[in-house]
This record gives C-alpha cells, structure tokens and sequence, in this order.
C-alpha cells in the first residue's frame, strides 16, 4: 500500500459508514441496556477487562490501555463503580500512591445481567444480518485497520 496525502473518494465513504455504522449500533446497545434499568456500556467494558484480569486485578492505567478511555474519564468511572460495589481499590504495596482495581462479586454479577442484554443485542444488531463467512471477513478488514500495536 502506498502512502497517500488525501484519501480517495472511496476511502471517504468507508470512513464516513464505518463513523456512522459505529455510532448506531453502540447508540442501539446502549438504548437496550438502558430500557433494562442497566447501567451504560463503559460500565460492562471495564467490569469485562476487570473480570478478564481475574483476581490479581488492574492497575488503572492498564484499565486505560485496554478500554482506550482518557484518564480522567477512568478515574470518574472508577469512583461509581467503587460507590456501587461493584469493585474495588486495592493499595500497591510498593508503590505508596498506585492502586489496584479488582472486580467485586456484585460486579461480577452485574457484569453478567448487562451481557446478557448486551450480547443478545450483538446477536440481533450483527450476527443475525450477516452470515459466518461475512462475519469472518468483516472482522479480518477490520483487523488489517488496527494499530499494529494495538491490544485485540
């Protein structure tokens, strides 16, 4: 692939679906958690990685490489979360000033009631109007877009 200073009328248009697309179907997930009494979807983002993490949990700025939230977006999150239950704050011990976040039992089952909301809606948003195969090569395009450095 050669190097471009001005994308091509068909790198616009995919650029401008891909926004668009994005924005939609986040916006119908979060309306479906929503019409649950659920909490938003930056919630289940970090209870998933928390949960991932397993017991040794997360230091908040591995929380941000993996949900690619801005820090002081984090450190607000982390502050309801921690207010509801659903995790916890953790002392480094040799580190005087860090922390560890580790997933509670309510957040693990909150975790559980907000996929079950969530993942249906992928199901009925995605899976359902594309097949295995377009699935398949929806995903590889979209890897080949990824920061060679980026997480999965």
């Amino acid at each position: 692939m050669t190097e471009k200073t001005n994308p091509s009328p068909a790198a616009i248009k995919a650029w401008a679906r891909l926004m668009r697309v994005s924005r939609q179907l986040v916006e119908r997930a979060e309306d479906a958690l929503k019409d649950s009494s659920l909490p938003p979807l930056a919630w289940y983002d970090v209870l998933h990685e928390l949960a991932e993490a397993g017991e040794g949990g997360l230091r908040p700025f591995q929380l941000i490489e993996r949900t690619l939230f801005a820090q002081y977006n984090i450190s607000r999150l982390l502050a309801r979360l921690e207010a509801d239950g659903l995790v916890e704050k953790l002392r480094v011990a040799d580190d005087g000033r860090g922390q560890t976040i580790r997933i509670t039992g309510k957040g693990r089952e909150m975790r559980r009631r907000m996929w079950a909301v969530y993942g249906l809606s992928i199901a009925e948003l995605v899976g359902a109007r594309l097949s295995d195969d377009d699935l398949d090569t929806l995903s590889a395009l979209l890897g080949r877009l990824r920061h060679p450095a980026a997480l999965e």
